[in-house]
């Protein structure tokens, strides 16, 4: 008699509202889904991150790419159960990575998706898009399912969206040319300016780190597929004519889908404008470091596997990771699986340990979170307590200087707002106590949990960057895509001044060197009012950033000492 099989615990899926049956999956149909394991039981207990980050970056002791595989690594036993497994049912066992600890099972749809009780797989039709989806959770037999925390794949509807928002009217575009830069109209900001109005401090410019830049794209469902990427020759004009300085160095890694594959901002589905945005503020906001660009699909699979990739990358070991993308952490529009959002949180904890600050755009539309939402929702990944969640402001300067700097909230325009808000997964951390949010009037909070944004900067379309967009003309782009890779490139800046990684900043922004920010104190997000202090519009405010580096430089030292082994270890 077969064995019967478990429940993986938060597997569950079900389709979404309106969706229709269009065919189930056929035979020959090929599929690889990334079965994930549990940690190591006999690995040493995790040192308490919170704790050793309230330590003065120069005395914390960060994990080695042994230790790290070692404390956050799988079991070998366990990942060898799962290829016996996949060989016993007749599929294949391909990539195995004992530090992500994942292995990736493939064969025909149908007997994969019968190796994991998967009984409703098929491919489905909302709107105008085709996807796979499975109905209803993934089965495992007892032993196996002891050990096996996630199993992905099956599901390929998209999942998160760019946090990048243009002007409500068709905005200012400029050329690219020999000569002078274009005269910008009053309130748009190439990124060195804002670089300037934020005071990052100089001479630093962030040699030495390096940053991982997320994108997504390739197929979108099973009908569609969405452009992404960069064209190294419209980088190097921008860098060179408009900004008069070298373009970044990148390095590509594929971890799913075509790779960098530049669109002209002519489809919806193009997310090369993201992808401009983010490399034109890193670029130029840390001109010294490198920037290792990670492709990966839009699929709950490839989100996983992405981020565990660059979470636990000892080869090119970024030292910041800046994420412009999200999804409500729950609600009607999240396609979050809590098993996926389990793994994700466990790879921003396993990045913390190795000293790599994690920096994720809090959401562009406002305090719900999900456009037509009827209550407040918070974004993933912002929303892991292990990230430096960063929302969005409006900033207005003459004369080289910060004249008023607001909330961001172009709610009534239709065109967004900054993200923030409360938890409805996460509970609230330690480091975080003391702090609450201030709701409008008839908003429902949830209960007490993780505070979202930690950190904001210049986020509001209608005050713009002034980046390379697809078509190769300057455009003005705004959203909290802006605001985390201007974190991530501030950040590099404070690494290399302290000569140590900043790493896990939440326990020390939310217990000393929050002062040094700019407190944003009017404005709203739709759900939330911004007050002195920490807020869930803004959350400490936006960088001053020499200030924030004084700070951090003078901190006292922690009355148990430094850590064990080598203080502040890049």
């Amino acid at each position: 008699m077969p064995e019967e099989l478990v429940e993986l615990p938060g597997s569950h899926r079900r389709l979404p509202t309106g969706a229709r049956h269009v065919r189930d999956v056929a035979p020959g149909e090929q599929l690889t889904v990334t079965v994930y394991v549990r940690r190591d039981p006999a690995a040493a207990p995790i040192v308490d991150l919170a704790a050793e980050g309230g330590r003065p970056p120069a005395e914390r002791r960060y994990l080695t790419p042994a230790e790290l595989a070692q404390q956050f690594g799988a079991d070998e036993e366990d990942l060898q159960a799962v290829v016996s497994y996949a060989h016993a049912a007749g599929l294949t066992a391909g990539r195995q990575s004992p530090v992500t600890r994942s292995v990736q099972v493939s064969g025909p749809a149908p007997a994969v998706a019968a190796a994991f009780g998967v009984g409703n797989l098929a491919h489905y039709l909302q709107g105008d898009l085709t996807f796979r989806a499975q109905e209803g959770p993934v089965k495992l037999p007892g032993a196996l399912a002891a050990v096996v925390e996630a199993v992905l794949g099956f599901d390929n509807r998209p999942l998160g969206r760019s946090y990048l928002r243009k002007p409500i009217e068709r905005g200012w575009r400029g050329p690219i040319a020999q000569g002078a830069p274009p005269q910008l109209p009053p309130n748009n900001f190439y990124p060195p300016q804002v670089a300037t109005l934020y005071d990052f401090p100089a001479p630093y410019d962030g040699t030495g780190e390096t940053v991982a830049i997320f994108v997504f794209n390739g197929p979108v469902g099973s009908g569609a597929s969405a452009p992404g990427g960069y064209d190294s020759s419209l980088l190097g004009r921008y860098f060179s004519q408009v900004l008069g300085i070298g373009a970044p160095h990148l390095t590509d890694v594929v971890v799913m889908g075509p790779g960098n594959d530049p669109g002209n901002g002519s489809t919806p589905a193009d997310v090369s404008g993201e992808v401009y945005l983010d490399l034109c503020i890193v670029g130029s906001l840390a001109p010294g470091a490198a920037i290792v660009v990670y492709f990966t699909e839009f699929t709950e699979q490839g989100w996983v596997d992405a981020i565990s990739r660059a979470a636990t990358d000892t080869s090119s070991d970024p030292s910041v990771l800046s994420i412009s993308y999200g999804n409500p952490e729950s609600g009607g529009a999240s396609a979050w699986t809590p098993m996926a959002v389990r793994q994700v949180n466990q790879a921003f904890e396993a990045a913390a340990a190795a000293g790599r600050t994690v920096c994720c755009a809090a959401g562009d539309s406002g305090a719900a979170d999900e456009p037509s939402a009827g209550s407040v929702h918070v974004d993933f990944p912002a929303s892991s307590p292990w990230v430096l969640g960063c929302g969005g402001t409006r900033l207005a300067a003459a004369g080289g200087r910060i004249r008023s700097e607001v909330v961001w909230n172009d709610l009534d325009t239709g065109n967004g707002a900054t993200g923030g808000g409360v938890s409805a997964v996460f509970p609230r951390p330690a480091w975080q106590a003391g702090v609450s949010a201030e709701a409008l009037p008839g908003v429902q909070v949830p209960a007490a949990g993780r505070g979202i944004p930690d950190v904001a900067s210049l986020a509001d379309p209608q005050t713009p960057f002034v980046v390379l967009g697809p078509s190769g003309s300057l455009e003005q782009v705004g959203g909290t895509s802006a605001a985390a890779p201007v974190w991530a490139a501030l950040t590099c800046r404070l690494n290399q001044a302290l000569g140590a990684r900043v790493g896990f900043l939440n326990p020390l922004l939310y217990s000393q060197v929050h002062p040094a920010l700019r407190d944003i104190i009017s404005g709203n997000n739709g759900g939330y009012r911004a007050t002195a202090g920490w807020d869930a519009c803004t959350g400490w405010g936006s960088p001053g950033a020499s200030a924030l580096l004084e700070a951090l430089a003078n901190l006292p030292p922690s009355p148990s000492g430094s850590g064990s082994g080598t203080p502040g270890q890049p």
